[in-house]
C-alpha cells in the first residue's frame, strides 16, 4: 500500500510538467524558426528594398552581412548570458529586442537605418538561438521525449532557411518587402506569450557564476573577424589583403582565447566541452551541413530565378518538398534510427545523402525539368539535413552540466553560422572564378555564353559542395564513438550514452 501511494505521488505531478514541456518546445521552436529564417528571408526581398531605398549593388551585401556579423560574433556571449542571468529572462529579452529591431527594419526610411536594424536583429538573435537550445536541453531529460523534441528542433534548424525563401517570396510578391521584417514582430509576440505562460524559471544552486570578460572579448573579436573576412572575400575576392588580414587576426584571437580558457578560473567555454570526441564531431558536422545547406540555397535560388525564369514565389515553393522531406527524415532519425544505431551511423549516412544530392544538382541545365531533375536533388538534400542536424545537435548538448548548457548550445549555433558564412563565401568565389574562366575560354561574350557560363559555375560549386559533405562523412565516421562507449561530461564524469543523457546537478 505505501508503494501504491508513493507511485501516485510521483506520477501525479509528472502529468502537468509533461504537457508544459511540449508547449515549451513549441515556444522555443517558434523563436528558433524566426532566427534561422531571418538569415534568408531578406535575400528575396533585397531587389525590392534596393529599388525602394536606392542603395547600390556594392552596398546591398551589408543588409545580409550586418545580421551575420552581429549574430555570429556574439553567439558564445549570448549563450553564457543565458547561463548567468537565467534562460527565461534572456529568452524574453531576446524576443522583445528582436521584435523592436524587426519593426525598425520594416519602417526603415534609409539604407543606413535598415543595416543598423539588421545588425540589432543579429545581436538579439545571438541571445535567442543558444538560449532556446539550452532550454530544450535542460527541459527534456527523458531519452524518448528528448529524441522527439530534438527531432522537431533539428528539423526547424535545418528547414528554417528554406522556409525563409518561401515566406520571403510570398510576402515580397503579394504584399511589400517591408513585411519580411514586420512578420517577425507577430512571431515574437506569440513566442513572448508562450514564454511567459509555459517556460519555467530554474532555481540556481551554488554561487553565482562569473562572466569571463577577457575570454568574451577574444572570442567575439575572433568570430567577428572570421565572418567579416569570409564575407569580404565573397565581394572583394581572395586576393584582398583586407580579407586575409581579417582571417589572420581571427586566428590569432582564437589562439589567445584557447590559451586563456586553459588558465581562467571561470572560463567562458570550458575546453572539455568541445574536446569531447562526440561533441567535437557534432560541432564539425553542423558546420559542414551549414556550409552545404547555404550553398544549395544560394545557387539553386539563382538557378531557378535567373536560368529558368522562376518568380520569387515559384522559387520559394520549389523548396517546399525539401522541407517536407527534411521534417520527415528528422523525425525518423531521432525517434527510430538514432536511439538504435547512434550518431556514428546516422550522421555519416546523412553526409552521404548530402554528397548524392550535390551530384544530382550538377546534372541541372537549361532544359532541366522540375519533377524529373530538380525535385529529386532537393528531396535527397532534405533527407541529408534531416539525418545530420537533429542527431548532431542532440549529441552536441548531451551530458553537459546545466550551468554550461547555454554556452554548449551556443557552439552549435556558432558552428552553423560560421559554416554558412564559410560555405557561401567559398562557393561563391569558386563559382565566380569558374564563370570568368568559362567566358574567357568560350568568348566572345554574349547572352548565350553568359547563360552557359552561369550553369557551368553552379555545377562547379555543387561539386565542391559534394566535397564538403564527403569530408564530413570521413570526419563523422572517424570521430564519433561507437554506440555505448559513452561521452565525457564537461565536469569529468563519464557514463552518458547517446540514448541516455546524464544531467549533472
Amino acid at each position: 500500500m505505501p508503494q501504491t501511494s508513493s507511485s501516485a505521488n510521483v506520477a501525479k505531478p509528472a502529468a502537468a510538467p509533461s504537457s508544459r514541456r511540449w508547449w515549451t518546445l513549441a515556444t522555443v521552436g517558434l523563436a528558433q524558426l524566426m532566427v534561422v529564417l531571418d538569415a534568408t528571408v531578406v535575400n528575396i526581398a533585397l531587389p525590392a528594398a534596393q529599388a525602394d531605398l536606392g542603395f547600390s549593388n556594392g552596398d546591398r551585401q551589408w543588409v545580409v552581412t550586418a545580421y551575420a556579423l552581429a549574430f555570429g560574433s556574439l553567439l558564445l556571449l549570448g549563450g553564457r548570458l543565458s547561463d548567468l542571468i537565467g534562460r527565461k529572462r534572456t529568452f524574453i529579452i531576446g524576443l522583445i529586442g528582436f521584435a523592436i529591431a524587426s519593426a525598425l527594419g520594416g519602417a526603415a526610411p534609409t539604407f543606413g537605418i535598415l543595416v543598423a536594424a539588421r545588425a540589432l536583429q543579429g545581436v538579439f538573435a545571438a541571445m535567442l538561438a543558444p538560449t532556446a537550445l539550452a532550454m530544450l536541453t535542460t527541459t527534456f531529460t527523458i531519452p524518448r521525449e528528448r529524441a522527439r523534441a530534438f527531432g522537431v528542433f533539428g528539423a526547424i534548424a535545418g528547414a528554417g532557411g528554406a522556409i525563409g525563401l518561401l515566406l520571403g517570396g510570398f510576402l515580397t510578391e503579394y504584399f511589400d518587402w517591408r513585411w519580411n521584417p514586420y512578420i517577425n514582430v507577430f512571431i515574437a509576440l506569440v513566442a513572448i506569450v508562450g514564454a511567459i505562460l509555459f517556460v519555467g524559471h530554474v532555481t540556481r544552486t551554488g554561487p553565482r557564476p562569473t562572466l569571463d570578460i577577457p575570454g568574451t572579448l577574444a572570442v567575439s573579436g575572433a568570430l567577428f573577424l572570421l565572418v567579416y573576412g569570409f564575407s569580404n572575400a565573397e565581394t572583394d575576392g581572395w586576393d584582398s589583403p583586407l580579407s586575409w588580414g581579417m582571417l589572420a587576426g581571427s586566428g590569432v584571437l582564437l589562439v589567445v582565447f584557447v590559451l586563456w580558457q586553459r588558465r581562467s578560473r571561470h572560463p567562458l567555454l570550458p575546453l572539455p566541452i568541445v574536446l569531447d570526441r562526440n561533441r567535437g564531431a557534432s560541432y564539425i558536422s553542423v558546420l559542414i551541413a551549414g556550409a552545404g545547406m547555404f550553398g544549395v540555397f544560394l545557387f539553386v535560388t539563382y538557378y531557378l530565378q535567373v536560368s529558368l525564369g522562376y518568380s520569387a514565389m515559384q522559387t520559394g515553393l520549389s523548396f517546399l518538398p525539401m522541407i517536407v522531406m527534411l521534417v520527415l527524415a528528422a523525425q525518423l532519425s531521432t525517434n527510430i534510427f538514432l536511439p538504435r544505431f547512434g550518431p556514428k551511423i546516422i550522421v555519416p549516412i546523412g553526409m552521404i545523402f548530402g554528397v548524392i544530392a550535390m551530384i544530382l544538382l550538377t546534372r541541372l541545365g537549361h532544359d532541366s525539368g522540375f519533377v524529373s531533375d530538380i525535385l529529386p536533388a532537393l528531396m535527397v538534400m532534405g533527407l541529408a539535413m534531416g539525418s545530420i542536424m537533429p542527431g548532431a545537435m542532440q549529441t552536441a548538448t548531451l551530458g553537459v552540466d546545466p550551468q554550461f548548457a547555454g554556452v554548449a548550445s551556443a557552439m552549435v549555433n556558432t558552428s552553423q553560422q560560421v559554416g554558412g558564412s564559410i560555405g557561401t563565401a567559398l562557393l561563391n568565389t569558386l563559382a565566380a572564378t569558374a564563370l570568368t574562366a568559362y567566358v574567357a575560354a568560350n568568348g566572345p561574350e554574349s547572352p548565350e555564353v553568359l547563360a552557359e557560363a552561369a550553369i557551368h559555375s553552379y555545377t562547379g560549386a555543387y561539386w565542391w559542395g559534394a566535397g564538403f559533405f564527403a569530408t564530413g562523412f570521413v570526419i563523422a565516421a572517424l570521430l564519433y564513438r561507437r554506440r555505448g562507449d559513452g561521452i565525457s561530461l564537461a565536469h569529468g564524469r563519464p557514463g552518458a550514452t547517446v540514448a541516455e543523457p546524464v544531467i549533472a546537478h
